[in-house]
C-alpha cells in the first residue's frame, strides 16, 4: 500500500521540484501561440504553415499521455521522468536554434513527446509521496502549475517576442530543465510497489490505433475552423478515422493482459466520473480563456498585452485560492466541494452573460475573469484527489496519464466548440438584426438620419454623411451580432456547469480525514 511507504526526502520538497518540471511543460503549450506571426516571418513560412508549430506539439503530446502508465512499467517512473525532462530540454534548445520550419516542427514533435510524460508523472509522484489525507494540499501545488501556467503563457510569450526574439520562448526552458533534471535525480525515487515489465512487448497494434486515432482527432480540432469543419472532406475523413481508431483501441486494449492503455480503469466509478469532469474542466477553462480575450480585442479594441493582463489577474486570484481548497479537501467530502465548484462555474458563466458588454471597463473585465476562475480549484483539486480512490497504488501512473489526457482533449474540444458556436451564432444574429436595419424600418431610418445629421454638423460633406451613417450603422449591427454570439457561448458553458453539478453526486463518499473512500471497490 502507498500509505506504508514514505519517500526519503520531505514530500513538500518533492512537490515543488516535480511541479517545476510540469510548469515548464504546461507553459510551453500556450506560450508559442502569440509568436506564430514572428516565426512565420523569420523562417519564410506562411501563416497556415506556422500553425503546425502548435499542432505538431499537441499531437505528439496527446499520443504519449495515455501510455505513460505502460512506459513507467517498462522503464521505471523516475527514469521515465528523467527521460521526459531531458527530451523536453534538448528539444527546446533545438527549437530555439532551428534554421528552418521543418527542423522546428521535428523539434516540436520531440518536445511534445517529452512533455507528454511530465504532467502525469508529476501528479503520480505526488499521489504516492503523500498519504491520502494530505494529497489534497499536494494537488493544490500541482494545480497552480496546471492552471496558472496557461493563463500567463500568452502574456509572457508576447512580451518575450516583442522585446527579444521568438527563439527565447524556447531557449528559456534550458536553465529550468537543467535544474529540474538535477533535482529530480537527487530527491525522487520509485516506490517498491511499482511493477516493472522489463521484457514487455511493444503493443504495435494498440500503439498504431492510438497514434492514428489521437492524431486524427487533434488535427481535426486544430484545423477544423480553418477548413470550415464538416463542409471539408479532409475534416470529415479525420473525424471518421479518429472515431474508428479510438473505438478499436478501446476494444483491443480491453482484451490485453498488459495493456498499453489501461482502459479497464474506467470500471472504477470514481475514476470514470472524474475523467468526464476533467474533460469538462479542460473545456471550460480553455474555452473561456479564448472567449474573453477575443471579445476584448475584436469588439473593444484591447491590445493583446492588455487582454493578457486581464487573464493573468484571474490566474493570480486563483493562485491564492488553491491552497485554501487543498486544506478544505482534508475536512469536507470531495463531492460537496466539486458540486460547489460546478455551481460556481455555472453562476459565473451566467453572470458573464449579464456583465459583458462593449462598454465595460478594464476593472470590470478583470473582475469577471476572477469570478470565472475562482470556482475551478474547487473542482480540480478534489476531483484529482478522488480519482485515485479505490485504485491499487501501482495504477497511479496509468490513472494520471489518462486523467491528463482527458483534460487535454477537453481543452481542444471546448476551444473548437466555442469558436464554432460564436461563428455560427454571429451569422444567425446578423440575419435577425438585418431584418430591423432596412430602409423600410422607421426606427432604423430615424437613427440613420440622426447620425447623418451629427456627422454633417461635425464637418462631413452632406452628400457623404448619409453613406457614412449607413456604414457605421452596419458596423454597429455586425459588432452587436458578434457580442450576442459570445454571450450565447457563455450561456452554453453555464448550462454545462449545471449539468456537471448533478454528476458530482455520482461520486462515492470519501472520508476527508483519511483520504480514502468508504465504499469504493478496488479494480
Amino acid at each position: 500500500m502507498s500509505t506504508e511507504w514514505h519517500p526519503r526526502y520531505n514530500p513538500w520538497l518533492i512537490a515543488v521540484i516535480v511541479s517545476l518540471a510540469a510548469f515548464m511543460e504546461v507553459l510551453d503549450t500556450s506560450i508559442a501561440n502569440v509568436a506564430l506571426p514572428h516565426i512565420a516571418g523569420n523562417l519564410g513560412a506562411s501563416t497556415d504553415e506556422s500553425t503546425w508549430v502548435l499542432t505538431s506539439y499537441l499531437v505528439s503530446n496527446a499520443i504519449v499521455l495515455p501510455i505513460t502508465g505502460w512506459l513507467v512499467s517498462r522503464f521505471g517512473r523516475k527514469r521515465f521522468f528523467l527521460i521526459c525532462i531531458t527530451l523536453f530540454t534538448l528539444s527546446s534548445l533545438l527549437c530555439g536554434i532551428a534554421p528552418s520550419l521543418p527542423i522546428l516542427l521535428l523539434a516540436r514533435i520531440i518536445q511534445g513527446a517529452g512533455g507528454g510524460g511530465l504532467q502525469p508523472m508529476a501528479q503520480a509522484i505526488l499521489a504516492d509521496s503523500f498519504p491520502p489525507a494530505r494529497r489534497g494540499a499536494a494537488f493544490a501545488v500541482f494545480g497552480i502549475t496546471v492552471i496558472f501556467a496557461p493563463a500567463i503563457g500568452p502574456t509572457l510569450g508576447g512580451w518575450v517576442t516583442d522585446n527579444y526574439s521568438w527563439r527565447w520562448i524556447f531557449l528559456m526552458n534550458l536553465p529550468v530543465g537543467i535544474i529540474a533534471l538535477a533535482l529530480v535525480n537527487m530527491v525522487v525515487e520509485d516506490p517498491p510497489f511499482l511493477k516493472r515489465l522489463k521484457n514487455a512487448r511493444i503493443d504495435l497494434i494498440g500503439f498504431s490505433l492510438l497514434t492514428v486515432g489521437v492524431a486524427a482527432l487533434q488535427i481535426m480540432l486544430d484545423k477544423g475552423q480553418e477548413d470550415d469543419w464538416f463542409n471539408s472532406r479532409f475534416i470529415t475523413t479525420l473525424a471518421a478515422v479518429s472515431i474508428t481508431g479510438l473505438v478499436a483501441l478501446v476494444v483491443w486494449e480491453w482484451r490485453q493482459k498488459d495493456p498499453l492503455v489501461d482502459v479497464r480503469l474506467f470500471q472504477n466509478r470514481n475514476f470514470a466520473t472524474t475523467s468526464i469532469m476533467m474533460f469538462f474542466v479542460g473545456a471550460v477553462l480553455f474555452s473561456s480563456t479564448v472567449l474573453l480575450p477575443q471579445y476584448l480585442q475584436l469588439l473593444m479594441g484591447y491590445s493583446a498585452e492588455s487582454a493578457g493582463v486581464v487573464l493573468s489577474l484571474g490566474a493570480v486570484a486563483m493562485f491564492f485560492v488553491m491552497p485554501i481548497v487543498g486544506q478544505l479537501s482534508s475536512r469536507i467530502q470531495a463531492r460537496y466541494l466539486i458540486a460547489f465548484g460546478w455551481i460556481g462555474v455555472a453562476a459565473s458563466m451566467y453572470l458573464s452573460v449579464h456583465m459583458m458588454n462593449t462598454g465595460m471597463s478594464f476593472s470590470s473585465a478583470a473582475k469577471l475573469r476572477v469570478l470565472q476562475l475562482l470556482p475551478v480549484p474547487f473542482i480540480f483539486i478534489p476531483a484529482t484527489l478522488v480519482s485515485y480512490l479505490g485504485l491499487p497504488p501501482g495504477k497511479n501512473s496509468s490513472a494520471a496519464g489518462l486523467i491528463n489526457f482527458m483534460r487535454n482533449i477537453g481543452s481542444g474540444v471546448g476551444t473548437s466548440g466555442v469558436i464554432v458556436m460564436v461563428t455560427q451564432r454571429t451569422q444567425v444574429h446578423q440575419t435577425m438584426l438585418a431584418s430591423h436595419t432596412s430602409m423600410g424600418d422607421a426606427g432604423f431610418v430615424s437613427a440613420v438620419r440622426g447620425l447623418a445629421a451629427q456627422l454633417a454638423h461635425s464637418g462631413v460633406v452632406a452628400s457623404q454623411a448619409q453613406m457614412q451613417a449607413l456604414d457605421r450603422m452596419y458596423g454597429l449591427m455586425m459588432a452587436q451580432a458578434a457580442s450576442i454570439a459570445y454571450l450565447d457561448a457563455y450561456m452554453m458553458l453555464s448550462v454545462g456547469g449545471a449539468i456537471m453539478f448533478f454528476l458530482a453526486f455520482i461520486l462515492r463518499k470519501n472520508d476527508p480525514h483519511q483520504g480514502g473512500a468508504s465504499s469504493a471497490p478496488a479494480h
